[in-house]
């Protein structure tokens, strides 16, 4: 029986009448932090919809815990204990701290443990702990991609999907968020980090998948991916490379 938590196999997505996905095939053990690294218009976002069901795949087979989920609903895949931190965060704006961090758990049949729960996420992200009751559109671009973690982490999930948590942040405050998703990786998390900072992700990525137009381009280790040169990744200032 296999142990992976994630198995993508020769998905074609389409959005609209154009093909944004061909033949992906990829697999997350159960543990490991994968990242899905290209540069923008590879289908790294369409990729994550299609695994929770926004984008469903028009071929091909998406399988959580051995268990085929082709094409379920986004309500569907929460209620599996899959979450997923959009790109941009798309927080409720108008809603304090608390009230997004425990709209995560909104799937989650047994809250019992709502109260532990929100303490870990706090551990996890120590300046939190004094905006519990501040609204969330009032905070920094670093302070809402916490609490988007959080929220995500608040449904327990077996499998948390990352798009993009670098974007849009100074280099120290992604460097402190970086350092709290490796604390996550650590505690055997199993995570998909979707980034185009490559040098970023294998910090805490042991794997990478390079997507260029759709396509997995190149798979190997992190690190491996880092020296071949075949790499977009963003500097150390945010500029681009290629």
């Amino acid at each position: 029986m296999s142990d992976n938590v994630l198995e993508l196999e020769g998905v074609a997505t389409y959005r609209g009448r154009v093909q944004i996905l061909w033949d992906v095939s990829l697999e997350v053990a159960r543990g490991e932090t994968v990242a899905v690294v290209g540069p923008n218009g590879a289908g790294k976002t369409t990729l994550l919809g299609s695994i929770i069901g926004l984008f469903p795949p028009a071929n091909g087979r998406v399988r959580v815990l051995g268990e085929d989920v082709t094409g379920a609903s986004p309500e569907a895949m929460a209620r599996r204990r899959v979450a997923v931190v959009p790109e941009r965060r798309q927080l409720f704006g108008p809603l304090t701290v608390r009230e997004n961090l425990v709209l995560g758990a909104y799937a989650r049949s047994d809250r019992s443990t709502l109260e532990p729960d929100l303490n870990e996420v706090l551990e996890l992200f120590p300046p939190l702990r004094k905006l519990l009751r501040t609204a969330a559109s009032s905070l920094s671009g670093g302070e809402q991609q916490m609490v988007a973690i959080g929220r995500a982490l608040m449904a327990k999930p077996e499998l948390l999907l990352l798009d993009e948590p670098s974007l849009g942040l100074a280099p120290r405050v992604r460097a402190e968020n970086f350092a709290a998703l490796g604390r996550l990786a650590e505690g055997a998390a199993t995570i998909v980090l979707v980034e185009q900072n490559l040098r970023m992700a294998a910090r805490i990525c042991r794997r990478a998948y390079f997507m260029e137009r759709g396509r997995i381009v190149a798979t190997g280790t992190a690190e491996d991916l880092v020296r071949s040169g075949r790499t977009y990744f963003m500097g150390p200032l945010g500029k681009g490379h290629s």
